[in-house]
């Protein structure tokens, strides 16, 4: 990890600022998967299944006897911690209910706001290195709570053409039973255009690699919305001499692990701390089964020294990590003054891998400074907000000669006209 310590303007803008990519020719094989998707359906689905998760299928549907096979795979325990982390996850989200708003903006003039669910939405599980099973969670349990009336779930099988049973069983506990064998750009073209077996949706949420993500962002200009920008997962750790540095190697390493890209970030105020982390992360590191992308990760992952917990903020708000863990004795007055973040974990006890489960937030979170203009998955984002205005004869006498104003200033006599003829002009 590279170490900065009081660094200049000039540094902090380097520590801030994510890798480029050159995605001239991400994007141009993204676009030819997704338009043969389109035109093809089911057929071409299959075929790069077989060319990119290397799978001969024989249909996308996960069939009633998988689901059930799926069950006697998956312990007893596990299947209790699942049901444990979607009543918290669930209790979390049901909070967010919208109750709506209504205002007489003027005499005779009401108008008021009601939430309603998207109808139709697809949800994208990674399989890649590792099963996403809580990520249907993440998912799936607001799309429900929200009142969605289609969920869709897609998630690249394995070799033998199954889905991991862990996935089908979160599936289940979240009430979703719409799941297809399908990972990738393939999927996002999927969902986003309509196949044969795969339903069209009208959003699409969920995480994934540089080619989904890049699916994900060519399907929204036309076709589709999705649930945000995002690149390689990301922490930064705020610590300072009261910081326990094994709890703080352990978070920085449960970031590192997700993938070569992940982005890790530490900014302390204490010098001492610096060498009891890299320490730390050396010893807990060795024993970790995926060390070898966890060390990849490291390899370009910072550490920062700063004087104050008020200048590891000012970087923590520029650099608008997806995970902030704050550990420090004044973490509570910290996190009140973040700007910038997915998500905040607060004190010594507090790590991320809790949000990622069972606390009962959420976990699928801007990342690479979208932090700046995004929110996290909430319950909002399975639903649109419709704006509702009636005017009585009243109303008409509020505004209806301002209404006439306005328009004929704009040239655009047919809106006038629309208000005069009511007003037995």
């Amino acid at each position: 990890m590279k170490i900065y310590r009081n660094p200049s303007e000039v540094e902090v803008r380097e520590i801030v600022t994510r890798p480029t990519k050159d995605a001239k020719d991400l994007t141009a094989t993204v676009s030819a998967v997704l338009a043969r998707i389109k035109s093809e359906g089911d057929a071409a689905v299959l075929d790069y299944e077989r060319q990119f998760d290397r799978v001969e299928l024989q249909a996308l549907a996960v069939t009633p006897e998988e689901f059930a096979a799926a069950e006697a795979l998956v312990s007893e325990e596990l299947k209790a911690a699942l049901q444990l982390a979607h009543d918290n996850i669930a209790r979390f989200h049901s909070a967010q209910r919208y109750a709506g708003i209504e205002v007489e903006t003027a005499p005779g003039v009401r108008c008021w706001q009601k939430s309603v669910p998207i109808e139709k939405v697809g949800l994208y599980i990674p399989g890649g290195t590792a099963p996403l099973f809580s990520t249907v969670l993440m998912l799936a349990i607001p799309a429900r709570i929200a009142g969605c009336s289609e969920i869709v779930l897609c998630t690249p099988p394995s070799k033998d053409g199954s889905v991991h049973p862990a996935i089908l069983v979160a599936a289940r506990i979240a009430g979703v039973s719409k799941v297809f064998k399908a990972g990738g750009v393939q999927a996002i073209g999927a969902m986003a255009y309509g196949t044969q077996s795969v339903p069209k949706v009208s959003k699409i949420f969920g995480p994934g690699n540089q080619y989904v993500q890049c699916a994900k962002q060519l399907v929204s200009l036309a076709d589709v919305a999705i649930d945000m920008p995002a690149g390689p997962s990301e922490v930064e750790v705020i610590a300072d001499e009261t910081a326990n540095p094994a709890f703080v190697a352990a978070d920085l390493l449960s970031q590192a692990e997700h993938g070569v890209d992940s982005q890790v970030l530490l900014v302390t105020t204490s010098e001492t701390l610096i060498a009891a982390v890299e320490a730390e992360v050396a010893r807990q590191l060795a024993l970790l089964p995926r060390k070898d992308i966890a060390t990849a990760a490291l390899e370009n992952s910072r550490i920062v020294l700063v004087s104050s917990t008020d200048e590891a903020l000012a970087i923590s708000n520029r650099y608008a990590p997806e995970h902030l863990i704050i550990e420090t004795a004044d973490a509570e007055a910290l996190a009140e003054r973040v700007v910038n973040a997915g998500s905040v974990f607060i004190g010594h006890l507090t790590p991320e891998s809790a949000g990622d489960y069972a606390s009962g937030t959420n976990h699928t979170l801007p990342t690479n400074g979208y932090a700046t203009a995004y929110s996290g998955v909430n319950l909002d984002a399975f639903c649109r907000k419709i704006t509702y205005q009636k005017i009585t004869p009243e109303g008409l006498q509020s505004i209806g000669r301002t209404v006439e104003l306005m328009a004929a200033a704009e040239q655009l006599d047919a809106h006038k006209n629309a208000m005069t003829v009511r007003m037995g002009g």
